[in-house]
C-alpha cells in the first residue's frame, strides 16, 4: 500500500504545480504581448506603382526610369510578394510571403501555420528597392541572393496580366503557336524562356485590371485557336496560365509566378524575353 502523503509532500507538490502554471502563464502572456504588438504596429504603407515612362526605355535609360516600366508591366498583389529560398543542404527551393517577422521565435508559427493565417504577419510591400534587388539578384542589405516573384492576383480578384505556362520538350514550338495565335488576333504578347531555361512563358499585358476568370477565358479561347489552327501539335508542354484560379482561396493568395529578368539566370542566357527565333 502507498503511504499516505505527509503534510510537507503535499505542500512542495502544490508548490509545483502552481510553479508548472506560473511557467504557462508566463508563455502565455509573452506571446500575447507578441500578438499585441503585432497588432498595434500600423500597416506598411504600398508605395503607390509608377507610371510607365511616356519616353521610351532602352539601355541608356536611367535605373529609376527602368524600374517603372518594369513595374508596371508585372503588376500583381502591391501588398505583398514572394521571396524565393533554397536549402543548400536539401537542395530544395521555394517562394514564401516575405515577412519582417518570418522565422523570428515566438512570432512566425510556420510550417504549423499559413502565412495568410498568421497573427503575427508583416508582409513587406512591393517596392523600387524590391525590384532593384530582383534585377540585380541580390539583397542590397544583406548581399544575399534574392529573387522576387509576384502575386498575379489582385485582392478584388482581377488581374494587370495573364502569363501562359510552357515547360515540356515542345514548349518553343507551343508558345511560338500560341504567341502567332495572339499576333493573328492582334493581342500584343511577349515571350520569355523561364528559369530554368527549359520552358517559357507568353505574357500578355492589359491596359486596367480585368477579373481573373475573365483573362483565364481569353487565355483558353487563344489555346483553343491554336489548336485548332495547328491540329497536328497537341500542345503537350501547356501547363497552365497565371492567375491559375477565377478567385482567391481562402486565406491565400493565389499561384505566384517568378519575376523575370533575374540577374543570375539571365548570365545563362534564361530570364530573358526572345524573339521568334529565341534571340534575346
Amino acid at each position: 500500500t502507498v503511504p499516505p502523503m505527509s503534510d510537507v509532500d503535499h505542500v512542495m507538490a502544490r508548490v509545483r504545480e502552481i510553479e508548472r502554471r506560473l511557467e504557462a502563464l508566463e508563455c502565455e502572456r509573452r506571446d500575447l504581448m507578441a500578438e499585441l504588438a503585432a497588432l498595434r504596429r500600423p500597416p506598411p504603407v504600398v508605395p503607390a506603382v509608377p507610371m510607365a515612362p511616356s519616353a521610351p526605355v532602352t539601355m541608356a535609360s536611367p535605373t529609376v526610369a527602368k524600374i517603372a516600366l518594369f513595374r508596371s508591366l508585372f503588376r500583381g498583389r502591391g501588398d505583398v510578394f514572394p521571396r524565393r529560398w533554397e536549402n543548400p543542404k536539401t537542395g530544395k527551393a521555394g517562394y514564401s510571403p516575405a515577412c519582417c517577422n518570418e522565422w523570428v521565435r515566438r512570432l512566425c508559427g510556420k510550417p504549423k501555420i499559413k502565412c495568410g493565417d498568421c497573427p503575427h504577419r508583416a508582409f513587406l510591400p512591393v517596392s523600387d528597392e524590391v525590384i532593384r534587388d530582383h534585377l540585380q539578384g541580390r539583397d542590397g542589405r544583406t548581399g544575399a541572393d534574392f529573387t522576387a516573384g509576384v502575386y498575379a492576383m489582385l485582392a478584388d480578384e482581377t488581374c494587370w496580366f495573364l502569363a501562359a505556362d510552357f515547360d515540356k520538350k515542345t514548349w518553343t514550338r507551343d508558345a511560338l503557336a500560341f504567341l502567332a495565335t495572339c499576333r493573328d488576333k492582334r493581342i500584343p504578347a511577349a515571350l520569355e524562356r523561364s528559369r530554368s531555361g527549359n520552358g517559357g512563358h507568353v505574357w500578355i499585358f492589359f491596359a486596367e485590371p480585368i477579373p481573373a476568370g475573365e483573362a483565364r477565358r481569353l487565355g483558353s479561347l487563344l489555346i483553343t485557336e491554336t489548336m485548332e489552327r495547328c491540329p497536328d501539335i497537341g500542345f503537350e508542354s501547356y501547363d497552365r496560365f497565371f492567375p491559375s484560379q477565377d478567385t482567391l482561396p481562402a486565406g491565400g493568395f493565389g499561384n505566384l509566378i517568378a519575376l523575370p529578368l533575374q540577374h543570375r539566370p539571365r548570365q545563362n542566357g534564361n530570364s530573358l524575353f526572345v524573339d521568334d527565333e529565341l534571340h534575346p
